[in-house]
Formats: structure tokens, sequence, C-alpha cells
């Protein structure tokens, strides 16, 4: 599940820290009003302590530049429950595979 939403530029640099602050947050992804991509974080914990001070700067360049953004967000649950349909897809698929041969 991703979950999306409308910020205003002036929002966007503190909408983006309590996010991060968050703490369950895999991945934000920032577009403008037509749907262009404009930067994609990943955060892990080594992007969250080591680059958190260049992302934040160019966040709030992007801020000052387009009026209207929308903000993507991926949580950790959603990628682990993705991963697990795909595992469950996969285990499936074998037992169906292996019945075949039989």
């Amino acid at each position: 599940m991703i979950n999306e939403f409308k910020v205003k530029g002036k929002e966007l640099l503190s909408k983006i820290e309590e996010l991060i602050r968050e703490g369950n947050v895999r991945r934000i992804i920032i577009k403008d009003n037509k749907g262009k991509t404009f930067i994609e974080i990943p955060l892990t914990i080594g992007v969250v302590g080591t680059l958190a001070a260049p992302i934040m700067a160019a966040v709030g360049a992007l801020a000052g530049i387009v009026a209207d953004f929308t903000v993507e967000i991926i949580r950790k649950e959603d990628v682990e429950e993705n991963a697990d349909a795909v595992t469950n897809v996969k285990d499936a698929e074998f037992v169906e595979e292996t019945k075949e041969n039989d």
C-alpha cells in the first residue's frame, strides 16, 4: 500500500522531517502536481544518519522552486507485505510444478 498526499512548498520540509522521525517509512518520493518525480529518498538507517543534511538541503531547495507537491510514502510494513506475497506466489508455483512433474 502506498500513501500519497498533497503538500504546499512551504510545508514540504517540515512534512519530510516529520515522516523521517516516524521511523517506519522505507522510501519517500516527491513529485510535482503533474506526477514528475523530483527526488526519491530511500530511508535506511545509514542514509538517515549520514546523508540527512544534504537530503534536507535538496528538499528545501525544491520547496523554494515548486508550489505544490505530491508526497508518496512507502512504509516498512508495505515492503514486508509485498515480499511475503511474492514468496507465497513463488511457493505456490513451485508446488504446482512439482505436482506436474510427478
